[in-house]
């Protein structure tokens, strides 16, 4: 007698509408500040300069190598957003630049981002949204694939 058990194909479980919409979100999300993050540290790189982002790091009492720093995470953070790799740990590492933006270069504004030099909330903002998409994951529309 054949064991039919070992011939009949799987079916993976269908996802439910909690899972796609999550996917939808994380992939809305990933994309959407992915984008920004990488026009950020373009204008940083193209406009701004290097050298420029540097000084401007060091006038408000930073390392100039934090500029290069901001740079490369905004440009390969973005890029990676976007890709879906890496997602939770590239999130959680922006909360961080977020929050340094928020407090060395925004801090001294007030909350409101419509005040002179910019408030602190929109920095929060993003960062806020970073931990949440560090939460959602990846999704399926990406290529790291992993919840």
């Amino acid at each position: 007698m054949t064991d039919l058990s070992q011939s009949a194909p799987t079916l993976a479980p269908t996802p439910t509408l909690a899972e796609r919409n999550a996917d939808i979100a994380a992939f809305i999300l990933r994309v959407s500040t992915g984008a920004w993050f990488l026009v950020h540290g373009l204008i940083k790189l193209v406009v701004f300069t290097p050298a420029g982002t540097a000084g401007y790091f060091q006038s408000i009492g930073l390392p100039g190598a934090l500029g290069y720093l901001t740079i490369l995470a905004e440009v390969l953070g973005g890029l990676a957003l976007i890709a879906g790799l890496f997602t939770r740990q590239v999130a959680l590492a922006m909360v961080a630049v977020l929050l340094g933006a928020a407090w060395f270069g925004h801090g001294g504004s007030g909350f409101t981002f419509s005040n002179p030099g910019g408030g602190w909330e929109y920095p929060v903002l993003w960062a806020i949204t970073m931990v949440a998409l560090a939460l959602l994951g990846d999704g399926a529309w990406s290529l790291g694939k992993r919840r």
